[in-house]
């Protein structure tokens, strides 16, 4: 997984947008599934930039109206 760009984000219609957030949630379920059962992530920092990513996409969606 990627870091994914703010302007990548804005080029995403809200439909997409709200897909990629669906598929961020689920995998920050996991990771963090994978952290409370005491295993080693596969990356420690994918935690912190799936997080934002989310925020990014709330953030776009309030600008535009959206849910």
């Amino acid at each position: 997984m990627a870091v994914i760009r703010l302007k990548e984000l804005k080029e995403l219609s809200n439909e997409k947008l709200e897909e990629k957030m669906v598929e961020f949630k689920k995998e920050l379920m996991k990771a963090r599934t994978q952290m409370s059962s005491k295993q080693n992530p596969d990356k420690p920092g994918k935690v912190k930039e799936l997080k934002r990513a989310i925020a990014r996409i709330k953030t776009l969606q309030s600008i535009r109206g959206g849910k």
